[in-house]
């Protein structure tokens, strides 16, 4: 590529860049935003902040979980390493707060002398129990819609916990001359700008054991916290095996240079 053509090449990207930029400041709410004080998970060294987990599992359970499921989550995944620090006689008094299906009884019935599914205080190695039998519950219950769960949410979308943090703090009321369909809620941070979902958050949902102040800023900052670990609870572990292998390769690379120069140093060319 000739100098003149790959000036021309620059020049075009750059003009490109100027024009978009404009556009993506027009339509900025739209866009997911970060809390003020960033993200602890993000960067090399990012790490998930452990109180901060904890408030996030009671604003999901006092807040989230009459509507959203955590699957994949088992109660057992709160005391590892890297999440939010219960010891495991915390994790089975959390654990027995929630009641799942029990297995057949001794006579091989699933279901008491009322039909109602036999349950049974949950333990460690059972996972968040769902909030609905079925889909057709989920949606009877709610409008049609089908609340999704949240065990992988915070990685299903792009920029996902900053997309979670803005649809929990972007209810408003909607503009004048915007129409909205019957049950719907404007959030200009959601697709479409309309959602069935009322705003789950108002200032003291919760009361925070640590004293912390229960706004909605910091809620959302919490449970989105806690959901990103949901999603993915080894990431400090993953961030350590990747410093880790690029010193050894950083090293090895200084070895490999060593040895050639020593080998060739005593070679005329």
């Amino acid at each position: 590529m000739s100098l003149t053509i790959r000036t021309g090449t620059i020049i075009g990207a750059l003009a490109l860049a100027l024009s978009i930029g404009p556009a993506l400041a027009v339509g900025d709410a739209e866009h997911p935003h970060e809390p003020h004080e960033g993200w602890s998970f993000t960067g090399i060294f990012g790490q998930y902040e452990q109180q901060s987990l904890q408030r996030g599992l009671l604003v999901y359970e006092n807040v989230c979980a009459s509507c959203h499921a955590l699957e994949y989550v088992a109660f057992r995944n709160l005391a590892e390493p890297g999440g939010p620090g219960f010891t495991m006689d915390q994790v089975r008094a959390i654990a027995a707060g929630h009641q799942v299906l029990a297995g057949p009884d001794e006579d091989g019935n699933t279901v008491d002398e009322y039909g109602l599914p036999l349950t049974r205080d949950a333990i460690p190695a059972d996972r968040f129990p769902l909030p609905y039998t079925n889909e057709q519950q989920a949606r009877a219950r709610n409008g049609g819609a089908l609340p999704p769960d949240l065990s992988l949410m915070a990685k299903a979308r792009l920029n996902g916990p900053s997309y979670i943090y803005s649809l929990l703090t972007g209810y408003e009321d909607a503009p004048d001359g915007y129409e909205m369909q019957g049950g719907m809620n404007y959030n200009p941070f959601f697709s479409g700008h309309q959602i069935a979902m009322v705003s789950p958050l108002y200032e003291g949902a919760v009361e925070y054991p640590d004293g912390t102040e229960a706004t909605v800023e910091q809620m959302a900052y919490d449970v989105t916290n806690f959901l990103m670990w949901a999603a993915e609870p080894k990431l400090e572990a993953r961030k350590r095996l990747g410093f880790q292998v690029m010193a050894f390769l950083v090293l090895l690379a200084g070895l490999l240079y060593w040895s050639y120069r020593k080998v060739w140093a005593n070679i005329e060319h």
